[in-house]
C-alpha cells in the first residue's frame, strides 16, 4: 500500500518556500507541523531533522555538493538542488538512514516532481557523495574553515571578529548546531515550578531546572506542545530564559503601567502582567493584526486580566501614552544574530546593509517610545543579536541624545553567575555558548526625576 503522505516530499516543500521564496523556517515547519499532526512520533521528527538539519549546515552541504557535482550548486534548478541537498544532509549526519535508501528515495521524488530525465543524475551525485564523504577536502583554516564547517557566511564571521576573540566565535558557532532542550516559563499565577514539573513528568516528558532561574524548565521527549495537556491548560509558556531576564531586570512594583511596543508572540508582557499579580495594567503592541492576535491567543490560554493587545505602529508615536509607563519595554526588530540555532535560515536573509538599516529603525523607535517613560521609569531594550552595534552601540548613542535617562544598576536582580557580565550597570550582553541562553541583550535605562542631578 502506497502511503498518502511522503515525508521526504513535505521536507522538499519547507525547503522551496524558505531557500526559494524567503519563508522564515521557524514560522512554515510550525505551520507544516501542525497540519500534519496525525502522523506518527518518527515521521514528524524525520521532518524536522531533516528540514532543520538541511538549513542549518547549508553551506556545508553546497561545499560538498560542489566537490561531487558537474553542475554546480548555484547552476542546479531549484528542486533538484533541494532534493541533493536535503539527501546530503541524511548521508553525512544521520547514521540510521541506510545510503542506498537516501539515495532511491531522492531518485523517486525527483521523478515525482517531474524530473525523470534527471533520475541517474541525482544517483550518481549522491552515490558518488555516499562513497567519498570521507574524501572531502574541507579548508583548513582562518575564516573560511569556520564558515564550511559551521555553516555560516563569512560576513557574519567578520563582523564578530572585530568584537569578540576566536575561541568566544567558535563557542557561538558550536552551540548554534548543538540540539538543545526547549525551556519553559511556568506561570506562577496558576501552578508553581515543583508541581508543575510533576505534572509534566506524568504526561512523560523530561524535566530540569534551568540554573539561571528558579520557574525557567528545561524539557525533552514529548511529541508535540498541543499534545501536552499542561500546555493546553496555560500551565507555562515557550521562553527562553534570557527573555524571561526582561522582566527581572524590569522588576515591575505594584499598580505599575507597561507598555511592550513590539510584543508579539507575547511572552514578555505575559511575564510583566504575571509579576504585577493581578495589579497594574500591561498594554502589549505590535504592528499588525496577525501579531496582535497572537498575542491574544496566549492572553486567553494563560487566564491573565490585567493585560490587553491592540495594533500599534512602534515608530509611530502615541500621544495618549506620552509619559504614561512606569515602565516601557522596547524588544525592537534585530538581525536575529542570537539565535542562528533556532532560526537557522536568518544566517542567509541577513546581510551587512540589512543590520545597518535595522540600527536605523532601532534608534527611530527608541527615540519615539522614550517620550511614554515618566520621570522616575524605566526603559529596557532588548534584541536576540550579538552585534554590538545593534546592542551597546544603541545604548551609548541613546544616552548621549537623551541624557535625562541614565543606566539603571540591573545586577542585584540577577543571579551570581550573571552579574559580573554587567556591562556599566545596566546591560548585560548574553552570548550562546558562553552563556546557559540565547545570544540576547538587555539594557535598563531610567528617565531622570525633576531635580535628580546628572553625574
Amino acid at each position: 500500500m502506497t502511503k498518502s503522505v511522503n515525508e521526504r516530499e513535505i521536507v522538499l516543500a519547507v525547503l522551496m518556500e524558505v531557500t526559494e521564496k524567503g519563508a522564515y523556517s521557524h514560522l512554515i515547519l510550525r505551520d507544516v507541523l501542525d497540519k500534519y499532526q496525525y502522523l506518527d512520533k518518527r515521521e514528524r521528527a524525520f521532518i524536522t531533522r531533516v528540514t532543520e538539519g538541511t538549513l542549518e549546515h547549508m553551506i556545508e552541504i553546497d561545499y560538498i555538493l560542489d566537490q561531487f557535482s558537474k553542475v554546480k550548486v548555484k547552476k542546479m534548478k531549484p528542486v533538484i538542488r533541494n532534493i541533493l541537498r536535503s539527501g546530503v544532509y541524511q548521508l553525512k549526519y544521520m547514521d540510521t538512514v541506510p545510503d542506498h535508501a537516501v539515495c532511491s528515495e531522492a531518485v523517486r521524488l525527483a521523478a515525482r516532481k517531474g524530473f525523470s530525465g534527471l533520475r541517474g543524475y541525482v544517483n550518481g551525485v549522491l552515490r558518488n557523495t555516499a562513497r567519498n564523504l570521507d574524501q572531502v577536502k574541507y579548508p583548513e583554516e582562518g575564516l573560511a574553515a569556520l564558515s564550511v564547517r559551521y555553516s555560516c557566511p563569512e560576513w557574519i564571521l567578520k563582523l564578530w571578529q572585530q568584537d569578540y576573540e576566536p575561541d568566544v566565535i567558535e563557542a557561538m558557532l558550536r552551540d548554534f548546531q548543538e540540539e538543545k532542550p526547549l525551556v519553559i516559563r511556568c506561570c506562577l499565577n496558576r501552578i508553581s515550578p515543583e508541581k508543575l514539573t510533576e505534572r509534566l513528568r506524568a504526561e512523560g516528558v523530561t524535566v530540569t531546572v534551568h540554573p539561571y532561574l528558579p520557574y525557567a524548565l528545561e524539557i525533552s521527549g514529548y511529541d508535540y506542545l498541543e499534545g501536552l495537556e499542561s500546555f493546553r491548560e496555560g500551565l507555562f509558556v515557550v521562553q527562553d530564559v534570557s527573555s524571561m531576564l526582561v522582566a527581572e531586570i524590569a522588576d515591575p512594583g505594584p499598580d505599575a503601567r507597561v507598555i511592550d511596543v513590539c510584543a508579539a508572540p507575547g511572552g514578555k508582557a505575559l511575564h510583566m502582567a504575571e509579576k504585577l499579580e493581578g495589579t497594574g495594567y500591561v498594554d502589549a503592541r505590535d504592528l499588525t493584526p496577525r501579531k496582535v492576535e497572537m498575542i491574544r491567543e496566549n492572553i486567553s490560554r494563560t487566564g491573565l486580566e490585567n493585560i490587553g493587545a491592540k495594533v500599534q505602529d512602534a515608530a509611530v508615536f502615541d500621544g495618549e501614552s506620552e509619559e504614561k509607563a512606569d515602565i516601557v519595554i522596547a524588544d525592537l526588530p534585530c538581525s536575529g544574530l542570537g539565535v542562528l540555532g533556532k532560526k537557522t535560515d536568518l544566517k542567509y536573509k541577513a546581510s551587512p546593509e540589512g543590520t545597518e538599516a535595522l540600527v536605523h529603525l532601532q534608534r527611530e523607535i527608541l527615540s519615539c517610545v522614550q517620550r511614554y517613560v515618566k520621570p522616575g521609569g524605566t526603559l529596557v531594550y532588548s534584541t536576540c543579536t550579538v552585534d554590538p552595534a545593534e546592542n551597546m552601540d544603541n545604548v551609548y548613542w541613546f544616552l548621549q541624545k537623551y541624557p535625562e535617562f541614565r543606566q539603571d544598576d540591573i545586577r542585584g536582580r540577577l543571579c551570581p553567575e550573571l552579574r559580573e557580565d554587567v556591562q556599566g550597570e545596566g546591560c548585560l550582553q548574553l552570548l550562546p555558548g558562553i552563556h546557559k541562553t540565547d545570544g540576547f541583550f538587555i539594557a535598563g535605562m531610567v528617565r531622570r526625576k525633576s531635580g535628580e542631578i546628572q553625574k
